[in-house]
Protein backbone atom coordinates (compact mmCIF):
# COMPACT_ATOMS: atom_id res chain seq x y z
CA UNK A 1 0.00 0.00 0.00
CA UNK A 2 2.64 2.37 1.06
CA UNK A 3 4.73 1.38 -2.00
CA UNK A 4 1.62 2.75 -4.47
CA UNK A 5 1.17 5.82 -2.32
CA UNK A 6 4.86 6.70 -2.95
CA UNK A 7 4.42 5.76 -7.16
CA UNK A 8 1.33 8.28 -7.22
CA UNK A 9 2.93 11.08 -5.59
CA UNK A 10 6.55 10.45 -7.67
CA UNK A 11 4.25 10.53 -10.84
CA UNK A 12 2.37 13.63 -9.47
CA UNK A 13 5.25 16.12 -8.77
CA UNK A 14 6.90 14.67 -11.97
CA UNK A 15 3.92 16.00 -13.60
CA UNK A 16 4.08 19.49 -11.67
CA UNK A 17 7.94 19.78 -12.71
CA UNK A 18 7.37 19.10 -16.40
CA UNK A 19 4.44 22.43 -16.03
CA UNK A 20 7.07 24.40 -14.66
CA UNK A 21 9.66 23.68 -17.40
CA UNK A 22 7.34 24.48 -19.78
CA UNK A 23 5.90 27.52 -18.41
CA UNK A 24 9.61 28.77 -17.27
CA UNK A 25 10.65 28.09 -21.39
CA UNK A 26 7.13 30.43 -22.37
CA UNK A 27 8.38 33.30 -20.21
CA UNK A 28 11.75 33.41 -21.59
CA UNK A 29 10.07 33.76 -24.94
CA UNK A 30 8.16 36.30 -24.15
CA UNK A 31 10.82 38.04 -22.51
CA UNK A 32 12.16 38.59 -25.48
CA UNK A 33 9.24 40.26 -27.24
CA UNK A 34 8.05 42.72 -24.23
CA UNK A 35 8.69 43.47 -20.41
CA UNK A 36 6.47 41.64 -18.44
CA UNK A 37 6.02 44.75 -16.17
CA UNK A 38 4.36 47.06 -18.46
CA UNK A 39 2.24 44.16 -19.02
CA UNK A 40 1.01 44.59 -15.36
CA UNK A 41 1.41 48.53 -14.48
CA UNK A 42 -1.45 50.69 -15.80
CA UNK A 43 -0.99 53.31 -17.99
CA UNK A 44 1.21 55.90 -17.05
CA UNK A 45 -1.29 59.15 -17.91
CA UNK A 46 -4.06 57.31 -16.08
CA UNK A 47 -2.48 57.64 -12.28
CA UNK A 48 1.11 59.20 -12.61
CA UNK A 49 -0.30 62.46 -14.50
CA UNK A 50 0.70 65.84 -12.71
CA UNK A 51 -2.26 67.74 -12.34
CA UNK A 52 -2.07 71.32 -13.84
CA UNK A 53 -1.13 74.41 -11.62
CA UNK A 54 -4.99 75.39 -11.15
CA UNK A 55 -6.29 72.05 -10.20
CA UNK A 56 -3.86 71.32 -7.30
CA UNK A 57 -6.00 73.56 -4.88
CA UNK A 58 -9.23 74.47 -5.96
CA UNK A 59 -10.84 77.45 -3.83
CA UNK A 60 -14.19 78.56 -3.43
CA UNK A 61 -14.09 81.76 -1.36
CA UNK A 62 -17.10 83.63 -1.15
CA UNK A 63 -16.14 86.95 -2.26
CA UNK A 64 -18.37 89.39 -0.35
CA UNK A 65 -15.76 90.48 2.37
CA UNK A 66 -16.50 93.02 4.65
CA UNK A 67 -14.83 95.86 2.81
CA UNK A 68 -17.15 95.24 0.01
CA UNK A 69 -20.72 96.93 0.07
CA UNK A 70 -21.79 94.78 -2.72
CA UNK A 71 -23.73 91.60 -2.10
CA UNK A 72 -26.52 89.66 -4.26
CA UNK A 73 -29.12 90.85 -1.98
CA UNK A 74 -28.22 94.46 -3.25
CA UNK A 75 -31.64 95.39 -4.74
CA UNK A 76 -34.14 94.35 -2.01
CA UNK A 77 -33.04 97.42 0.04
CA UNK A 78 -35.29 99.62 2.08
CA UNK A 79 -33.63 102.19 3.94
CA UNK A 80 -34.42 105.41 4.47
CA UNK A 81 -34.45 108.16 1.36
CA UNK A 82 -31.91 110.96 1.65
CA UNK A 83 -32.88 114.47 1.14
CA UNK A 84 -31.68 114.17 -2.38
CA UNK A 85 -34.46 112.81 -4.45
CA UNK A 86 -34.10 111.69 -8.05
CA UNK A 87 -36.63 113.14 -11.05
CA UNK A 88 -40.34 111.97 -11.14
CA UNK A 89 -41.73 109.27 -13.59
CA UNK A 90 -41.10 110.60 -17.35
CA UNK A 91 -38.51 113.27 -15.87
CA UNK A 92 -36.67 109.70 -14.49
CA UNK A 93 -35.22 109.38 -17.88
CA UNK A 94 -33.39 112.51 -16.76
CA UNK A 95 -31.76 111.10 -13.78
CA UNK A 96 -29.00 109.50 -16.06
CA UNK A 97 -27.95 112.69 -16.27
CA UNK A 98 -28.27 113.41 -12.93
CA UNK A 99 -25.72 110.50 -12.39
CA UNK A 100 -23.09 112.97 -13.32
CA UNK A 101 -23.58 114.50 -9.67
CA UNK A 102 -24.64 111.37 -8.01
CA UNK A 103 -25.11 107.79 -8.12
CA UNK A 104 -28.35 106.09 -8.01
CA UNK A 105 -29.73 105.28 -4.22
CA UNK A 106 -29.08 101.75 -3.64
CA UNK A 107 -28.63 100.67 -0.16
CA UNK A 108 -27.27 97.12 1.46
CA UNK A 109 -29.02 95.49 3.89
CA UNK A 110 -26.45 95.93 6.25
CA UNK A 111 -23.65 98.87 6.03
CA UNK A 112 -20.03 98.90 5.27
CA UNK A 113 -20.07 100.16 8.99
CA UNK A 114 -21.90 97.06 9.71
CA UNK A 115 -25.10 98.46 11.08
CA UNK A 116 -28.47 96.83 10.14
CA UNK A 117 -30.95 98.94 8.66
CA UNK A 118 -34.00 99.45 10.79
CA UNK A 119 -36.75 99.47 7.82
CA UNK A 120 -39.47 97.15 9.02
CA UNK A 121 -40.09 95.60 5.46
CA UNK A 122 -36.62 94.77 5.15
CA UNK A 123 -36.80 92.75 8.93
CA UNK A 124 -39.76 91.29 7.32
CA UNK A 125 -37.89 90.00 4.34
CA UNK A 126 -35.47 88.54 6.70
CA UNK A 127 -37.92 86.27 8.52
CA UNK A 128 -40.43 85.65 5.63
CA UNK A 129 -37.89 85.01 2.63
CA UNK A 130 -36.02 81.15 3.04
CA UNK A 131 -34.03 79.29 0.26
CA UNK A 132 -36.45 76.71 -0.38
CA UNK A 133 -36.52 75.31 -3.80
CA UNK A 134 -39.68 77.31 -4.75
CA UNK A 135 -42.46 75.06 -6.13
CA UNK A 136 -44.97 75.35 -8.88
CA UNK A 137 -47.73 78.00 -8.35
CA UNK A 138 -51.04 77.10 -8.37
CA UNK A 139 -52.59 80.72 -7.90
CA UNK A 140 -51.27 84.45 -7.62
CA UNK A 141 -50.87 83.95 -4.31
CA UNK A 142 -48.90 80.88 -4.88
CA UNK A 143 -46.75 82.54 -7.02
CA UNK A 144 -46.01 85.20 -5.04
CA UNK A 145 -44.81 82.73 -2.08
CA UNK A 146 -42.89 81.44 -4.87
CA UNK A 147 -41.44 84.66 -5.68
CA UNK A 148 -40.77 85.80 -2.11
CA UNK A 149 -38.49 82.89 -1.26
CA UNK A 150 -35.72 84.50 -3.45
CA UNK A 151 -34.86 87.23 -1.15
CA UNK A 152 -33.02 85.68 1.10
CA UNK A 153 -31.62 82.84 -1.01
CA UNK A 154 -29.71 85.54 -3.28
CA UNK A 155 -28.23 87.07 -0.13
CA UNK A 156 -26.37 84.15 0.48
CA UNK A 157 -25.54 83.06 -2.59
CA UNK A 158 -21.65 82.50 -3.60
CA UNK A 159 -19.86 83.59 -6.01
CA UNK A 160 -17.26 80.65 -6.47
CA UNK A 161 -13.92 81.49 -7.46
CA UNK A 162 -11.09 79.35 -8.07
CA UNK A 163 -7.62 81.57 -6.65
CA UNK A 164 -4.45 80.82 -7.35
CA UNK A 165 -2.59 80.71 -4.43
CA UNK A 166 0.78 81.42 -5.58
CA UNK A 167 -0.31 84.90 -7.45
CA UNK A 168 0.58 87.78 -5.38
CA UNK A 169 -1.32 91.00 -5.49
CA UNK A 170 -0.08 93.90 -7.80
CA UNK A 171 0.70 96.99 -6.03
CA UNK A 172 1.20 99.51 -8.75
CA UNK A 173 -0.69 99.74 -12.72
CA UNK A 174 2.71 99.41 -13.90
CA UNK A 175 3.85 96.08 -12.13
CA UNK A 176 0.26 94.78 -12.90
CA UNK A 177 0.62 95.97 -16.83
CA UNK A 178 3.66 93.80 -16.58
CA UNK A 179 1.89 90.88 -15.15
CA UNK A 180 -0.61 90.91 -17.83
CA UNK A 181 1.94 91.86 -20.70
CA UNK A 182 3.92 88.10 -19.32
CA UNK A 183 0.67 85.97 -19.87
CA UNK A 184 -0.65 87.44 -22.67
CA UNK A 185 0.85 84.82 -25.16
CA UNK A 186 -0.23 81.86 -22.94
CA UNK A 187 -3.36 83.39 -22.06
CA UNK A 188 -4.47 84.30 -26.18
CA UNK A 189 -3.80 81.21 -27.94
CA UNK A 190 -5.37 79.50 -26.07
CA UNK A 191 -8.45 81.36 -28.02
CA UNK A 192 -7.03 82.22 -31.21
CA UNK A 193 -9.14 78.67 -32.60
CA UNK A 194 -12.56 80.21 -32.18
CA UNK A 195 -15.31 76.91 -31.80
CA UNK A 196 -18.69 77.33 -31.66
CA UNK A 197 -20.09 75.18 -28.79
CA UNK A 198 -23.82 75.50 -28.26
CA UNK A 199 -23.32 74.19 -24.71
CA UNK A 200 -21.01 76.74 -23.88
CA UNK A 201 -21.61 78.30 -19.89
CA UNK A 202 -19.98 81.88 -20.94
CA UNK A 203 -20.17 82.67 -17.13
CA UNK A 204 -17.30 80.09 -16.20
CA UNK A 205 -13.82 81.83 -16.60
CA UNK A 206 -11.48 84.11 -16.23
CA UNK A 207 -10.30 87.68 -17.40
CA UNK A 208 -7.36 87.27 -19.43
CA UNK A 209 -5.13 90.29 -20.59
CA UNK A 210 -5.36 91.02 -24.84
CA UNK A 211 -3.10 93.98 -26.03
CA UNK A 212 -3.90 93.19 -29.88
CA UNK A 213 -7.89 93.13 -30.06
CA UNK A 214 -8.64 95.28 -26.73
CA UNK A 215 -9.99 97.46 -26.72
CA UNK A 216 -12.51 97.49 -29.11
CA UNK A 217 -13.79 100.97 -29.72
CA UNK A 218 -11.82 104.30 -28.79
CA UNK A 219 -13.65 105.64 -25.85
CA UNK A 220 -12.22 109.10 -26.99
CA UNK A 221 -14.04 108.79 -30.53
CA UNK A 222 -17.09 107.49 -30.05
CA UNK A 223 -18.86 110.68 -29.43
CA UNK A 224 -21.49 109.72 -31.60
CA UNK A 225 -23.20 107.04 -29.26
CA UNK A 226 -21.21 107.48 -25.95
CA UNK A 227 -22.48 109.89 -23.58
CA UNK A 228 -19.39 111.66 -21.70
CA UNK A 229 -20.37 110.93 -18.32
CA UNK A 230 -19.61 106.79 -19.24
CA UNK A 231 -16.06 107.93 -21.71
CA UNK A 232 -13.60 107.35 -18.68
CA UNK A 233 -10.86 108.56 -21.72
CA UNK A 234 -12.45 111.99 -21.79
CA UNK A 235 -12.18 111.95 -17.62
CA UNK A 236 -8.78 112.33 -15.46
CA UNK A 237 -8.33 108.90 -15.59
CA UNK A 238 -4.82 107.81 -16.52
CA UNK A 239 -4.60 103.90 -15.84
CA UNK A 240 -6.49 102.34 -19.26
CA UNK A 241 -5.09 98.43 -18.17
CA UNK A 242 -8.58 97.86 -17.37
CA UNK A 243 -9.50 98.18 -21.20
CA UNK A 244 -7.19 95.47 -22.30
CA UNK A 245 -8.97 92.82 -20.71
CA UNK A 246 -10.83 89.91 -22.43
CA UNK A 247 -13.04 87.62 -20.89
CA UNK A 248 -12.00 84.10 -21.73
CA UNK A 249 -14.69 80.71 -20.78
CA UNK A 250 -13.87 77.73 -19.75
CA UNK A 251 -13.37 75.07 -21.71
CA UNK A 252 -15.11 76.99 -24.84
CA UNK A 253 -14.39 80.21 -26.86
CA UNK A 254 -16.66 83.11 -28.06
CA UNK A 255 -16.72 84.06 -31.74
CA UNK A 256 -14.93 87.45 -31.82
CA UNK A 257 -17.05 90.73 -31.95
CA UNK A 258 -17.07 92.08 -35.36
CA UNK A 259 -19.57 94.55 -36.11
CA UNK A 260 -20.13 94.06 -40.10
CA UNK A 261 -20.85 90.07 -38.71
CA UNK A 262 -23.14 91.30 -36.61
CA UNK A 263 -24.92 93.22 -39.04
CA UNK A 264 -25.22 90.38 -41.39
CA UNK A 265 -26.53 88.38 -38.42
CA UNK A 266 -29.04 90.88 -37.53
CA UNK A 267 -29.82 91.47 -41.08
CA UNK A 268 -33.66 92.96 -41.32
CA UNK A 269 -33.99 92.65 -37.36
CA UNK A 270 -34.27 94.61 -34.72
CA UNK A 271 -32.38 94.35 -31.13
CA UNK A 272 -33.83 95.99 -28.24
CA UNK A 273 -32.45 96.83 -24.83
CA UNK A 274 -35.27 97.58 -22.01
CA UNK A 275 -34.43 98.57 -18.46
CA UNK A 276 -32.27 101.01 -16.81
CA UNK A 277 -29.35 103.16 -16.95
CA UNK A 278 -26.61 99.83 -16.74
CA UNK A 279 -29.33 98.89 -20.02
CA UNK A 280 -28.41 102.32 -21.19
CA UNK A 281 -24.40 101.55 -20.69
CA UNK A 282 -25.20 98.31 -22.48
CA UNK A 283 -26.64 100.15 -25.50
CA UNK A 284 -24.13 102.65 -25.92
CA UNK A 285 -21.74 100.10 -25.87
CA UNK A 286 -23.19 98.22 -28.34
CA UNK A 287 -23.19 100.92 -30.55
CA UNK A 288 -19.88 101.98 -30.16
CA UNK A 289 -19.21 98.04 -31.10
CA UNK A 290 -21.00 97.74 -34.37
CA UNK A 291 -19.17 101.02 -35.50
CA UNK A 292 -15.83 100.88 -34.46
CA UNK A 293 -16.11 104.00 -32.53
CA UNK A 294 -16.54 105.76 -35.73
CA UNK A 295 -18.82 108.32 -36.74
CA UNK A 296 -21.63 107.00 -38.80
CA UNK A 297 -23.67 110.31 -40.45
CA UNK A 298 -25.53 107.52 -42.79
CA UNK A 299 -26.65 105.60 -39.56
CA UNK A 300 -30.34 106.54 -39.48
CA UNK A 301 -32.33 108.34 -35.66
CA UNK A 302 -36.01 105.57 -36.17
CA UNK A 303 -36.89 106.29 -32.84
CA UNK A 304 -40.28 108.08 -33.56
CA UNK A 305 -41.08 104.33 -35.00
CA UNK A 306 -40.91 103.22 -31.63
CA UNK A 307 -42.26 106.48 -29.52
CA UNK A 308 -39.41 107.88 -28.81
CA UNK A 309 -40.03 111.44 -29.16
CA UNK A 310 -39.31 114.16 -26.17
CA UNK A 311 -42.21 114.93 -24.81
CA UNK A 312 -42.96 119.01 -24.09
CA UNK A 313 -41.13 120.21 -21.12
CA UNK A 314 -39.10 116.88 -21.03
CA UNK A 315 -35.09 116.96 -21.47
CA UNK A 316 -35.16 113.73 -23.63
CA UNK A 317 -37.45 111.10 -24.95
CA UNK A 318 -38.00 107.66 -23.62
CA UNK A 319 -35.48 105.58 -25.43
CA UNK A 320 -33.55 105.32 -28.96
CA UNK A 321 -33.05 103.49 -32.25
CA UNK A 322 -30.86 103.53 -35.28
CA UNK A 323 -30.83 101.93 -37.81
CA UNK A 324 -28.34 100.77 -40.18
CA UNK A 325 -29.02 100.62 -43.63
CA UNK A 326 -26.68 98.44 -45.13
CA UNK A 327 -28.68 95.73 -43.64
CA UNK A 328 -31.52 97.37 -41.93
CA UNK A 329 -30.59 96.69 -38.49
CA UNK A 330 -32.41 98.48 -35.91
CA UNK A 331 -30.81 98.80 -31.92
CA UNK A 332 -33.15 100.37 -30.20
CA UNK A 333 -33.18 101.16 -26.15
CA UNK A 334 -36.17 101.68 -24.07
CA UNK A 335 -35.87 103.37 -20.27
CA UNK A 336 -37.84 100.68 -17.62
CA UNK A 337 -35.75 101.07 -14.74
CA UNK A 338 -38.35 98.91 -12.80
CA UNK A 339 -39.29 96.50 -15.92
CA UNK A 340 -42.96 96.64 -15.14
CA UNK A 341 -45.61 99.17 -16.39
CA UNK A 342 -45.80 102.85 -14.34
CA UNK A 343 -48.63 104.66 -15.20
CA UNK A 344 -49.99 108.42 -13.47
CA UNK A 345 -53.39 108.48 -11.17
CA UNK A 346 -54.08 111.82 -12.55
CA UNK A 347 -52.50 113.11 -16.32
CA UNK A 348 -53.81 116.41 -15.01
CA UNK A 349 -51.62 116.81 -12.15
CA UNK A 350 -47.57 117.43 -12.59
CA UNK A 351 -47.15 116.23 -8.89
CA UNK A 352 -49.62 113.13 -9.31
CA UNK A 353 -48.64 109.25 -7.81
CA UNK A 354 -47.98 106.98 -10.19
CA UNK A 355 -49.30 103.27 -9.97
CA UNK A 356 -46.61 100.61 -10.21
CA UNK A 357 -48.31 97.95 -11.66
CA UNK A 358 -45.96 94.82 -10.70
CA UNK A 359 -48.22 92.05 -12.47
CA UNK A 360 -47.73 93.92 -15.84
CA UNK A 361 -45.02 94.12 -18.25
CA UNK A 362 -44.13 97.77 -19.47
CA UNK A 363 -46.63 99.10 -21.94
CA UNK A 364 -43.66 99.32 -23.93
CA UNK A 365 -43.02 95.95 -24.47
CA UNK A 366 -46.83 95.05 -24.73
CA UNK A 367 -47.25 97.79 -27.77
CA UNK A 368 -43.86 96.72 -29.63
CA UNK A 369 -43.18 93.25 -29.03
CA UNK A 370 -43.78 92.53 -32.90
CA UNK A 371 -41.22 94.41 -33.91
CA UNK A 372 -38.61 93.12 -31.97
CA UNK A 373 -36.03 90.07 -32.65
CA UNK A 374 -33.57 89.92 -29.96
CA UNK A 375 -34.71 91.62 -26.82
CA UNK A 376 -32.66 91.96 -23.61
CA UNK A 377 -34.26 93.24 -20.34
CA UNK A 378 -32.50 94.12 -16.84
CA UNK A 379 -33.71 95.75 -13.25
CA UNK A 380 -32.44 95.91 -10.33
CA UNK A 381 -30.80 99.04 -8.98
CA UNK A 382 -34.19 100.91 -8.61
CA UNK A 383 -35.27 98.71 -6.10
CA UNK A 384 -35.21 101.18 -3.03
CA UNK A 385 -37.39 103.04 -0.96
CA UNK A 386 -35.28 106.17 -2.06
CA UNK A 387 -36.73 105.52 -5.68
CA UNK A 388 -40.01 104.80 -5.39
CA UNK A 389 -40.80 107.95 -2.56
CA UNK A 390 -39.18 110.45 -4.79
CA UNK A 391 -40.98 109.18 -7.82
CA UNK A 392 -44.13 108.79 -6.16
CA UNK A 393 -44.36 105.29 -7.55
CA UNK A 394 -47.47 103.38 -5.60
CA UNK A 395 -47.34 99.14 -5.89
CA UNK A 396 -50.32 97.65 -7.16
CA UNK A 397 -51.60 94.64 -7.84
CA UNK A 398 -54.52 93.37 -9.66
CA UNK A 399 -54.84 97.07 -10.57
CA UNK A 400 -56.00 98.55 -7.11
CA UNK A 401 -53.11 99.71 -4.55
CA UNK A 402 -51.09 96.63 -3.07
CA UNK A 403 -52.33 95.24 0.17
CA UNK A 404 -50.91 92.01 0.48
CA UNK A 405 -47.79 92.92 3.31
CA UNK A 406 -45.79 89.99 1.94
CA UNK A 407 -45.27 92.19 -1.32
CA UNK A 408 -45.17 95.26 0.10
CA UNK A 409 -41.43 94.49 0.81
CA UNK A 410 -39.17 95.77 -1.84
CA UNK A 411 -37.45 92.86 -2.46
CA UNK A 412 -40.02 90.55 -2.94
CA UNK A 413 -41.96 92.99 -4.82
CA UNK A 414 -38.85 93.04 -6.96
CA UNK A 415 -38.35 89.16 -7.71
CA UNK A 416 -42.49 88.92 -8.33
CA UNK A 417 -42.22 91.75 -11.07
CA UNK A 418 -38.97 89.90 -12.68
CA UNK A 419 -41.18 86.69 -12.51
CA UNK A 420 -44.38 88.21 -13.91
CA UNK A 421 -42.38 89.91 -16.90
CA UNK A 422 -39.89 86.82 -17.52
CA UNK A 423 -43.29 84.56 -17.42
CA UNK A 424 -45.50 87.53 -19.66
CA UNK A 425 -42.76 87.33 -22.21
CA UNK A 426 -42.31 83.54 -22.41
CA UNK A 427 -45.79 83.24 -23.17
CA UNK A 428 -45.46 85.44 -26.19
CA UNK A 429 -42.81 83.41 -28.07
CA UNK A 430 -45.31 81.08 -29.94
CA UNK A 431 -46.69 84.08 -31.56
CA UNK A 432 -43.63 85.36 -32.29
CA UNK A 433 -41.12 82.53 -33.34
CA UNK A 434 -38.40 84.50 -34.51
CA UNK A 435 -37.96 86.14 -31.22
CA UNK A 436 -34.83 85.08 -28.78
CA UNK A 437 -35.73 87.18 -25.10
CA UNK A 438 -33.11 87.08 -22.91
CA UNK A 439 -33.06 88.58 -18.96
CA UNK A 440 -29.58 90.13 -18.24
CA UNK A 441 -28.45 89.47 -14.63
CA UNK A 442 -27.64 92.06 -11.81
CA UNK A 443 -24.81 94.33 -12.13
CA UNK A 444 -22.58 94.55 -9.14
CA UNK A 445 -21.69 97.73 -7.61
CA UNK A 446 -18.54 98.13 -5.68
CA UNK A 447 -18.91 100.52 -2.89
CA UNK A 448 -16.09 100.47 -0.17
CA UNK A 449 -16.33 102.02 2.90
CA UNK A 450 -19.33 103.69 2.93
CA UNK A 451 -22.76 104.11 0.43
CA UNK A 452 -22.67 106.76 -2.51
CA UNK A 453 -23.56 109.27 -0.18
CA UNK A 454 -21.63 108.49 2.89
CA UNK A 455 -18.04 108.58 1.32
CA UNK A 456 -17.93 104.99 -0.21
CA UNK A 457 -15.17 104.82 -2.84
CA UNK A 458 -13.56 102.07 -5.18
CA UNK A 459 -10.21 103.28 -5.45
CA UNK A 460 -8.86 100.14 -6.41
CA UNK A 461 -7.07 100.12 -9.97
CA UNK A 462 -5.85 96.75 -9.78
CA UNK A 463 -8.60 93.86 -10.31
CA UNK A 464 -9.33 91.46 -8.14
CA UNK A 465 -9.83 88.97 -11.19
CA UNK A 466 -6.08 88.69 -11.37
CA UNK A 467 -5.34 85.04 -10.78
CA UNK A 468 -9.08 83.91 -10.44
CA UNK A 469 -11.52 82.06 -11.84
CA UNK A 470 -15.26 82.20 -12.12
CA UNK A 471 -16.41 79.00 -11.69
CA UNK A 472 -19.67 78.74 -10.64
CA UNK A 473 -22.35 76.52 -13.04
CA UNK A 474 -25.38 78.92 -11.30
CA UNK A 475 -25.86 82.64 -11.38
CA UNK A 476 -24.66 84.74 -8.61
CA UNK A 477 -28.41 86.64 -9.36
CA UNK A 478 -30.42 84.07 -7.65
CA UNK A 479 -33.56 85.78 -8.69
CA UNK A 480 -33.01 86.09 -12.29
CA UNK A 481 -31.82 82.70 -12.50
CA UNK A 482 -35.08 81.59 -11.21
CA UNK A 483 -36.89 83.59 -12.81
CA UNK A 484 -36.22 81.98 -16.42
CA UNK A 485 -36.28 78.39 -15.66
CA UNK A 486 -38.45 76.97 -17.08
CA UNK A 487 -39.30 79.37 -19.49
CA UNK A 488 -38.43 80.43 -22.91
CA UNK A 489 -36.24 83.14 -21.63
CA UNK A 490 -32.60 82.20 -21.18
CA UNK A 491 -30.16 83.93 -18.80
CA UNK A 492 -27.29 86.22 -19.85
CA UNK A 493 -25.69 85.89 -16.77
CA UNK A 494 -23.10 88.70 -16.32
CA UNK A 495 -23.08 89.00 -12.61
CA UNK A 496 -19.89 86.47 -11.07
CA UNK A 497 -17.66 88.08 -14.37
CA UNK A 498 -18.27 91.11 -13.56
CA UNK A 499 -18.16 91.34 -9.78
CA UNK A 500 -14.68 91.24 -9.84
CA UNK A 501 -13.62 93.74 -12.20
CA UNK A 502 -14.34 96.40 -9.27
CA UNK A 503 -11.41 98.51 -10.88
CA UNK A 504 -13.97 98.87 -13.79
CA UNK A 505 -16.35 101.82 -12.37
CA UNK A 506 -16.35 105.55 -13.04
CA UNK A 507 -15.40 106.17 -9.39
CA UNK A 508 -13.74 109.18 -8.76
CA UNK A 509 -13.03 110.44 -12.15
CA UNK A 510 -16.40 111.51 -12.77
CA UNK A 511 -16.57 114.74 -15.25
CA UNK A 512 -19.37 116.52 -12.66
CA UNK A 513 -19.80 114.35 -9.62
CA UNK A 514 -20.09 116.39 -6.79
CA UNK A 515 -16.99 116.24 -4.13
CA UNK A 516 -16.44 113.07 -1.96
CA UNK A 517 -19.09 111.60 -4.32
CA UNK A 518 -17.76 108.23 -6.17
CA UNK A 519 -20.00 105.89 -8.78
CA UNK A 520 -19.03 102.40 -8.63
CA UNK A 521 -22.17 101.74 -9.85
CA UNK A 522 -21.65 102.11 -13.46
CA UNK A 523 -18.73 101.31 -15.38
CA UNK A 524 -15.95 102.88 -17.86
CA UNK A 525 -16.62 102.26 -21.55
CA UNK A 526 -15.11 100.41 -22.88
CA UNK A 527 -15.07 98.16 -20.26
CA UNK A 528 -17.01 95.40 -18.78
CA UNK A 529 -20.27 95.97 -20.68
CA UNK A 530 -18.51 95.43 -23.73
CA UNK A 531 -17.82 91.76 -22.29
CA UNK A 532 -21.65 91.21 -21.58
CA UNK A 533 -22.65 92.36 -25.42
CA UNK A 534 -19.68 89.83 -26.71
CA UNK A 535 -21.28 86.97 -24.91
CA UNK A 536 -25.21 88.44 -26.21
CA UNK A 537 -23.07 88.09 -29.90
CA UNK A 538 -22.27 84.49 -29.02
CA UNK A 539 -26.09 83.30 -27.56
CA UNK A 540 -27.99 84.58 -30.84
Amino acid sequence: MKRGALRRRARDISLVLIVLVCATLVLWTWWDTTTPTSAFLPPETHFLQPLEPEEKVERRPNTETKDSSYSSATPFVNKEQSKELDPTDNKDTEEEEKEEKHVEKVTDIETNQGKTSTIEEEEQVEREVTVSEPKTPTSKDNKLQQVVTAGEAEATKTTHINSDPEKKTLTTDQERTEEFVDKKDDDSSSSTARIANQACNYAKGKWVVDNRHRPLYSGSRCKQWLASMWACRLMQRTDFAFERLRWQPKDCSMEDFEGSKFLTRMRNKTLAFVGDSLGRQQFQSMMCMITGGKERPDVLDVGPEFGFITPEGGARPGGWAYRFPETNTTVLYHWSSTLCDIEPLNLLDPLTEHAMHLDRPPAFLRQYLHKIDVLVMNTGHHWNRGKLNGNRWVMHLNGVPNTNRKLAALGNAKNFTIHSTVSWVSSQLPNHPGLKAFYRSLSPRHFVGGEWNTGGSCNNTTPMSIGKEVLQEESSDYSAGHAVKGTGVKLLDITALSHIRDEGHISRFSISASKGVQDCLHWCLPGVPDTWNEILFAMI
